[in-house]
């Protein structure tokens, strides 16, 4: 009897030695799930955040670039980030087979984004040589422009200068009365003509060929004296009228000839001023004066 009472205090010891050995197996087993979970829980946060970061890095080069399609290429897979990182928050932490996936994603989607920014890198170099190409392009331009507009305005002062040159000029101009005999005088009352005499200087220069030479008689009260007002020429882009002219063919020397006035109208005593013209251009000038 003894003996079977000391048997089942033995199987009581064992079983409560099992029990309590199964207590701590299952507590250390639920302790262990703890901190998986725990760890899992840091792992899939630590795991978001890299996944913000890297979204973040896609919107932040997209903005530097300006090719359309590299950018569309850009938003393609910042839209696939933001769709993994918003399947992590959700999927359960225990769940670690779908975050080590996610996590391989994340990988796969760096690699991407350097192999773009492999690609702005050298959309950039090629865009700095062509932006330095194009300054050496507009800087030849500009110099080509500016020889040309140089060399312009020396044909045109060289053309005005040739054209002062090759202007004609009036010397030696007089003016005198001629009465009814052919003679000077000094006197109105005595006058039938006025002449005015000088010389086409030589000019070698000058388009040879016939010339109208025109001459303006002013008298003192500012007036000129004319036949008819459709005796007109062009002078200073407008037309004026002349008090006679004469038409001579001019070899580009010395010419000497004589204009004269007849006069048909009444004179005042004053001063008077004859100007001559010819190719447009005002080549004498003399002042002269009338007595009684």
């Amino acid at each position: 009897m003894k003996n079977k009472q000391s048997l089942w205090i033995i199987l009581v010891v064992v079983l409560l030695l099992i029990v309590a050995g199964a207590v701590f197996f299952i507590f250390q087993l639920r302790k262990e799930n703890v901190d998986l979970q725990l760890q899992s829980e840091l792992v899939k946060e630590e795991l978001f955040d890299e996944y913000n970061n890297l979204s973040t890095q896609y919107g932040e080069y997209k903005l530097t670039i300006s090719n359309d399609s590299l950018i569309a290429k850009f938003e393609t897979e910042q839209v696939k980030v933001q769709r993994l990182q918003e399947e992590l928050r959700t999927v359960k932490s225990t769940n670690t087979k779908r975050i080590n996936e996610l996590k391989k994603e994340l990988e796969t989607l760096r690699a991407i984004l350097r192999n773009y920014v492999q690609q702005i890198d050298s959309l950039n170099k090629i865009n700095e040589k062509l932006t330095v190409e194009n300054k050496q392009v507009t800087a030849k331009y500009h110099q080509a422009t500016q020889t040309v507009a140089q060399l312009a305005q020396e044909k045109e002062h060289l053309a005005e200068t040739v054209q002062m040159a090759s202007k004609l000029d009036a010397g030696n101009i007089t003016v005198m009365g001629i009465d009814d005999k052919n003679k000077p005088t000094d006197k109105i009352k005595k006058m039938e003509q006025i002449e005015v005499r000088f010389i086409i200087n030589k000019n070698i220069t000058a388009t040879p060929g016939e010339k109208t030479i025109y001459i303006r008689i002013q008298k003192p009260d500012d007036d000129v004296l004319i036949k008819s007002r459709s005796n007109v020429f062009v002078y200073e882009n407008k037309e004026i009228n002349y008090s006679s002219k004469r038409t001579i063919d001019y070899s580009g020397d010395e010419y000497p000839l004589s204009i004269y006035w007849k006069i048909e109208e009444f004179l005042a005593p004053g001063a008077y001023r004859v100007d001559i013209f010819a190719d447009g251009n005002r080549i004498g000038q003399k002042s002269f004066k009338l007595d009684k």
